[in-house]
Parts: structure tokens; sequence; C-alpha cells
């Protein structure tokens, strides 16, 4: 077999292969053993019709076909491995000749990842990310939320106001009709909470147990979403709401601790840690964004034009879905044109497929390598962030065959480390942050920055088929 590559740009190449007959020999068997297992010729067992009335009954043409077809991919993968070719996705193949006892020539199109030039170090590299800074008045916010979910209720026999809890039967209409799912008693309600439809607040506003009111809403879920529906609502019961003191008794309460300072002082120290991750985040993706602007990444159309597709397939059918919106409502409430969604989900695919090319590169480079500690760890926090236990999520990812993927999620995230650990990073101080004394809050920003890139350019070798 001889095999040439041609260039076409820096993402696509054409493969152009030429293989003598006798190699298609072993194909051309197999072809002969599958069709006798198909047909039925009389006077012949099935399984032992010789190849000349095989060729005389059903045409050479479909053992040919066949044969080709089993070949090709065999052929197609040693022409990619002996031009050294990262090939990406499936390739488009033209048979230019076939002549029986001869030749068979095929040319295979296919796109490949771009040869990159990456900076020698990024000491270049300068972000600038927020302040750590805890505030008396971020310890009092944190504290109040903490009262709030230790509050209790008692009924009062008032109007409802502001705050207070109340008990409501809904019923919902949309052009006259009571919907099957539009029907809900003893449902809980904090007035200001904005957790149920738009409007109810100032309908049950001045209520007392058994008033009711009648109000319009669009509705957010159920068979009728997006629609506008009279909704008929009935208090039941008004709670007030009252929350404890703040004082040890609370602390003890609430915590661990045995006094409010002791628990000011936790509250104070975990605000820190999580503003010092979201700083640490900060830094990776400022950082990401600098490496992007410094590296000329082409992005192969047809690689763009499956992610796209892809994006807005999940986003459809997978979000959208379960929220029970469409598309159009989405927009609609997102405040966005068809056209500024379209350029943002093209916007972020590139930025995805750029980001997995360059870090990909620099894994390479820096021979980076992920251990089973650490592939563990990052398995147990997509498991945590995708709702589903440890063993749950090993077990999908697993059956879906998506190691090689959760691997290259850690290894682009310790590239990206490689990067930060080059750049200056500063904050809106001026002071230089060093986060080698996060390394555990970097390493885990670092994989989620990633993250968004890892499903993009991810190629899969399928066979070819004439």
């Amino acid at each position: 077999m001889k095999s040439a590559v041609e260039t076409l740009n820096p993402t696509r190449v054409r493969l152009t292969v030429e293989v003598p007959f006798e190699e298609l020999k072993d194909s051309l068997d197999a072809a002969y053993k599958k069709i006798n297992q198909q047909v039925t010729v009389k006077g012949f067992r099935k399984g032992k019709i010789p190849a000349r009335i095989i060729d005389q009954r059903f045409g050479r043409g479909a053992v040919l076909e066949e044969a080709v077809n089993d070949a090709l991919p065999k052929f197609y993968t040693e022409a990619v491995n002996g031009a050294e070719l990262d090939v990406l996705g499936q390739p488009e193949v033209d048979i230019t000749e076939l002549k029986d006892g001869e030749t068979l020539n095929f040319t295979a199109e296919v796109d490949i990842r771009p040869v990159l030039e990456l900076p020698e170090d990024f000491s270049s590299i300068e972000v600038e990310v927020d302040a750590v800074e805890v505030s008396d008045e971020d310890i009092e916010k944190s504290v109040e939320q903490l009262r709030e979910r230790f509050a209790s209720t008692s009924p009062v026999e008032r109007a409802a106001e502001d705050g207070d809890v109340v008990t409501v039967d809904l019923e919902a209409k949309v052009d006259g009709e009571v919907l099957e799912d539009g029907v809900a008693d003893g449902v809980s309600y904090t007035i200001g909470s904005g957790e149920l439809l738009e409007g109810i607040d100032d309908a049950v506003k001045g209520l007392e147990a058994g008033g009711e009111a009648t109000f319009t809403s669009e509705l957010k879920g159920g068979s009728a979403a997006g629609q506008q529906a009279e909704v008929t609502v009935k208090v039941t019961q008004v709670a007030a709401r009252e929350l404890p003191e703040l004082d040890d008794e609370f602390a003890q309460l609430a915590s661990e601790f045995d006094t409010l300072e002791e628990l000011k002082a936790d509250s104070r120290k975990r605000l820190a840690n999580m503003k010092q991750y979201d700083q640490a985040t900060q830094a990776q993706e400022r950082v990401l964004e600098k490496l992007l602007e410094l590296v000329e990444v082409p992005v192969p159309e047809k690689l763009l034009a499956d992610e796209i597709n892809t994006r807005k397939h999940n986003l459809e059918h997978h979000q959208l879905d379960q929220m029970g919106l469409n598309l159009e409502k989405y927009l609609e409430l997102q405040g966005k044109t068809v056209e500024e969604f379209e350029t943002e989900t093209r916007e972020a695919a590139v930025k995805g497929i750029k980001t997995q090319f360059v870090l990909d590169e620099l894994v390479k480079r820096e021979k980076l390598n992920v251990n089973q500690e650490e592939l563990t760890e990052h398995l147990m926090r997509r498991a945590a962030s995708s709702g589903m236990s440890p063993d749950q999520f090993a077990q999908a990812v697993v059956e879906g065959g998506q190691v090689p993927l959760l691997v290259g999620e850690v290894a682009r995230g310790k590239a990206l480390a490689v990067v930060v650990e080059s750049a200056t990073v500063k904050d809106t101080n001026g002071e230089v942050i060093d986060l080698d004394d996060e390394e555990e809050d970097t390493e885990e920003a670092a994989e989620a920055t990633t993250e968004d890139a890892d499903e993009s350019a991810e190629s899969a070798e399928d066979k070819p088929e004439a």
C-alpha cells in the first residue's frame, strides 16, 4: 500500500491511498463467507456455495463492495498512522478507482489538530483579580442567613404581611379551563420570597385565613408553561415568622460553637476560604484568556459546526426541557435576539475548541500525567456537581466510555495550573497573589475552568464507508 498526504489548510488534509489488489484477499474471503451465510442456492448447503456460483448469481460487484467496505478502515488507519496525523472525526472517503484483480485507489479528507506554537514560558502574562476581603457586613449577612434557617412560625389571626408564611390553595385556568396540573392545595409560601408565581405577593397581602383573590400570571412550568393564566389563590392559614435571638444560645443551637463570637469567627474563616477559591477561579479564567491571545489557533469548520449543534441540542433538549421552556421563551426571558444567541454560542464553541487544543498541546509538551488519586478526586467533585453518588457517577462514566474524557479534564487543569504558576497575578489592591499557598483550590479551580472545553474537539474515529 502507498499513501500520500496533501495539506488543504492548517486543519484539514487529503490522503491519497493506492492498494494492490492482492492486499484485499482477506477482505474478499470474508465477503464470500458473509454472503454464504446470508443466501440460499438450490443444490448447495448453506455456507458451502462456491465463489464462482456467488459471482454468477449475485454479481462480483456485490462481493467487491462488501470487501472494500470491510477493508477501507484498515487501509485508512494505516495511512493515518504512517503519516503520523492527529485526526479529528470521521473522514470523507471517495473511491477513485477500483479495478477487479488490479488495484483499489481512494482519497480520504479529514480534519486534523493544528500544529501550534506555544510560548517558551508564560512569565509575560499578568492578570488582576478581586482582593480577598471579608467585611463585617459580610459576616452579619452570613449569620443572618443562618438565623433565617432556624426561624419558627406561629399562626396569627390577622391579615398577611411581608415576611409571613401563608398556606394557600391554588387553581390555574387558561382560556377559562382549569388545567389538569393547575391545582395545588396546602402550598406553603413565604411572602416576598419570589419562589412562586409573579403577582402572588400582591394578591395574598392583606388577606386573612379564608380570604381569596384572583390574579394573572405567566406559568413557569407544567403543561402550559409560558402561557398567561388566571390564578385563584385561597389563604387557609397565616403564620408569623419569629427569628431566634442573636446570642450564645443561638450559636449553640445552630453550630458546634459555644459563643456567638466563635460562630462569627468561623463565618469569617469560611467566607475567606470561599473568596480565595473564587479568586483562584478568577485567576484561571483570566490567565486562560491571556494565553489564548498569545497563541494562534485555527479551528476546523466542521468541528466547529458540530460543536455549535451539540451546544444548541443540549440547551434545548436537556436544560430547557427540564425547565419547561422552549428556545424562543428562553431568549425572551434572557432579553436576547436569535442573532445574539447564535453569536454567543459560536464564540463559546470557538473558545472551547481553542482551549482544548492549546492545553492538550501543553500537556504533551510538559509530559503531564494523571494518576489514580487525581482521577478519583476529580470524579468525586464531578459526581457532587451532578447530584449523583460517586458510585453512580463512576458507573455512568465507565458505561459511557467517558474515562478518557475525565482524564483529559484533569490533565488540562494541570496544564493551566502550570501557566498560572508562571504568570503574575495581582489583586485590586496591587498585591501579588501567591496561588501556591492555595494549591488545592488552584488545581480544583483550573479543572473547573477547563471543563467547559472538555467535550469540544473530542474526535471519534469512526469506520469510513465508501
